[in-house]
């Protein structure tokens, strides 16, 4: 009878970088399992108010949260924009993803390269003309003009290589690259 003794895995900044180490070697491996398919549901309430919901996606070659959970979150406008401010507006929204993404994809990536992060504190801001999306004006882009983020990382990196970790967020290409948007619509 032989006795394994188990290795506890190697955690960094909250990260387990063992399991991390073992996704991105099954990854290699086989590309399908990092082919991942997100996606929500909105329904529109009434003037400035709308409902998404996040229910499954699929990732890993499965569909996960199939179990029924979702998580639900409102869009509303700004009384200057003709909302009731009930809730954040899109724009907002695409704010809160873009550093969300990024602090999450610092903390990863950190973790993935031995760097200790004490705290990730950030602030996000971004210009917008309404000219544009009154259509006002053909020379005033419809969203962000730009896009500031002020990041402060509690480390013994250089500020340089954080910077760096910054480029590998998804969010942070999608906001900062154009993508392609194939819309269609249906009529009832």
């Amino acid at each position: 009878m032989s006795t394994e003794v188990l290795t506890p895995p190697t955690v960094t900044n909250g990260v387990n970088v063992t399991a991390m180490k073992e996704v991105i070697s099954a990854v290699q491996a086989n590309p399908e399992i990092g082919k991942f398919n997100f996606r929500l549901k909105n329904s529109w309430i009434e003037g400035d108010r709308n409902r998404s919901t996040i229910k499954d996606f699929t990732g890993a070659l499965t569909t996960h949260r199939a179990d029924g959970k979702a998580f639900v979150f409102e869009n509303g406008e700004h009384q200057v924009l003709l909302g009731r401010d009930e809730a954040p507006n899109p724009v907002e929204w695409v704010l809160h993803a873009l550093i969300g993404c990024m602090t999450t994809t610092t903390a990863y990536h950190c973790a993935a390269r031995g760097i200790e992060v004490g705290a990730i504190d950030s602030e996000v801001d971004g210009d917008l003309d309404l000219r544009g999306f009154l259509g006002l004006s053909d020379k005033v882009r419809k969203g962000y003009s730009q896009i500031r983020v002020r990041m402060r990382v509690q480390t013994e990196a250089p500020a340089e290589t954080i910077k760096a970790i910054t480029d590998m967020s998804p969010v942070k290409d999608v906001v900062g690259r154009s993508v392609p948007i194939d819309v269609s619509v249906e009529t009832y």
